[in-house]
Parts: structure tokens; sequence; C-alpha cells
């Protein structure tokens, strides 16, 4: 079945750095749009980053536009998120999902595979 692994997470000060990773498998990870979301506690799942699979194209959220990089090594059955310049309101549980559609998808229904989330947490 398919399985979504996050890896990365922690304490981290304001104006800090963290690199996620997301390793998957039983799909063909080359054929698939990933995608990062986060959730706060008491908010709903929102869109983070997502990373298309036919080209590469890349698309972000504007609240971490020019701070989040997505990338994929499809070598590696791997997407990465690397956040900098992390705020406090960057705090939550972040979520790798993959979705097969071509085209970047921002809704988190159209994403049928989760990971189980890793928590990101920045200090004030």
């Amino acid at each position: 079945q398919v399985q979504l692994t996050e890896s990365g997470g922690g304490l981290v000060q304001a104006g800090g750095s963290l690199r996620l990773s997301c390793v998957a498998s039983g799909l063909i990870f080359s054929r698939n749009t990933m995608g990062w979301f986060r959730q706060a506690p008491g908010k709903e799942r929102e869109f983070v980053a997502a990373i298309s699979w036919s080209d590469s194209i890349t698309y972000y959220a504007d609240s971490v536009k020019g701070r989040f990089t997505i990338s994929r090594d499809n070598a590696k059955n791997t997407v990465y998120l690397q956040m900098n310049s992390l705020k406090p309101e960057d705090t939550a549980v972040y979520y790798c999902a993959a979705t097969s559609l071509v085209v970047i998808v921002k809704s988190r229904h159209q994403y049928p595979y989760w990971g189980q989330g890793t928590q990101v947490t920045v200090s004030s």
C-alpha cells in the first residue's frame, strides 16, 4: 500500500531553518504531484506548497513564498521542503501528500494519500 513518511521536524528559533523530507513507497513517485500541507492547533489543514510530476512546476501559498522551497528527487522517491526565515506562525504539524493529478492542486481533497505528519515548532 501507499506510504508517505515525513521527517525533519523539530523546535527552532524564529529566523532559523529546517528541511522536511517525505519518502514515498507503494506508488509511482515520478508520476505523482506532491504537496505539503500544515495544520496548526484549532485550525484547518492548509496548503503550503506543491510540485508537479510532469515538469516539476512549483506553487506556494502566499504566506511562505520566498521563504520555503519545495523540491523532489525522483531517484530517491523523496520530496523536500526547505523552510528558511521561520516565524512563530509557521508552527504546525506538516504533512506531505500525493496525487496522480498532472496539474498542481491546492485543495487537500484532491490528495488521496497522506503521511502521518511531523511537528514544527518555531519559538519567538
